[in-house]
């Protein structure tokens, strides 16, 4: 009979992991499941009294939101780099876009309603950087806004620092969050959720759709896409009793025609119980 090896544990995984690579490492303490899908469950999409539409393409750059523009009129736009389809499209509606990129010498290309400001949004200030409440408090315009937010992670530090009378200012929210996966670390984990429950106080989640550039994670039988675009909006508009009972919806679209279709993991938009099916 040949002999029964016992499993190896994660501190002798460390260790044998040290020995081959010659360097210290660090193995961070998973979060606990419970805490994880209650944060899921509480960032399911709620249904609009209005229908959601698409602006932009059909692809990256594209995104969902509430048929409830009229009124807006400022888009908040940080983080341009070669896409600004979404933006153009609000322009053409007679929304003044306002962007900020250091990383681009402008937008890739122009129009009479664009404002570009050439710094990255942070928590702090300097010739580079600009701080969300500072930038607003520039814009001219009265009445609601849109904030569309592709920065590439600092996402959630940018959010944590914004006050609450800004955020409040935003009729919609269309937000790519990036490393998602980090949900699954103790110490990760508590920064997303304080990121997700001060949105969650001004504004509930109405769609999600994953970016498809990359796959997605799996933890304690849970599923969480990496790269994920959110569209929230203002707790004060119209809201139906009834939540999306399927994905994708049909005018969501693959963000790379070059990666594998991704779809929004089941546990994002329904309970265990529920008799829907994607």
């Amino acid at each position: 009979m040949p002999p029964v090896h016992s499993p190896l544990t994660p501190s002798q995984i460390k260790r044998g992991l040290e020995r081959l690579t010659g360097h210290r490492l660090w193995l961070a303490r998973p979060a606990q499941r419970a805490r994880v899908e209650a944060l899921i469950e509480r960032l399911r999409p709620r249904g609009t009294e209005r229908p959601l539409t698409r602006i932009g393409p059909a692809g990256d750059g594209g995104y969902l939101v509430p048929d409830d523009l009229e009124g807006i009129t400022a888009c908040i736009s940080p983080g341009v780099s070669l896409e600004v389809g979404f933006d153009h499209a609000l322009a053409e509606r007679g929304v003044d876009v306002y962007l900020a990129d250091a990383s681009v010498p402008g937008p890739p290309e122009p129009h009479e309603r664009f404002h570009f400001t050439p710094k990255f949004l942070d928590v702090y200030e300097d010739a580079e950087h600009l701080r969300l409440d500072t930038w607003c408090a520039s814009v001219p315009h009265r009445g609601d806004w849109l904030l569309q937010m592709d920065i590439e992670g600092a996402e959630w530090r940018v959010l944590l620092d914004t006050s609450p009378e800004v955020l409040k200012r935003f009729r919609i929210l269309v937000i790519e969050f990036h490393d998602l996966k980090e949900l699954f670390g103790r110490f990760s984990f508590d920064l997303i959720h304080a990121t997700f429950t001060k949105l969650l106080e001004t504004h509930s989640v109405v769609h999600l759709h994953p970016n498809n550039v990359l796959p997605p994670c799996e933890f304690a039988g849970l599923s969480v896409p990496p790269l994920m675009e959110f569209t929230f909006y203002r707790n004060d508009r119209a809201f139906s009793a009834t939540p999306p009972s399927s994905y994708p919806h049909p005018l969501d679209a693959q963000c790379s025609a070059e990666h594998p279709p991704a779809h929004l993991p089941r546990c994002w938009y329904a309970s265990p119980s529920s008799p829907h099916d994607r």
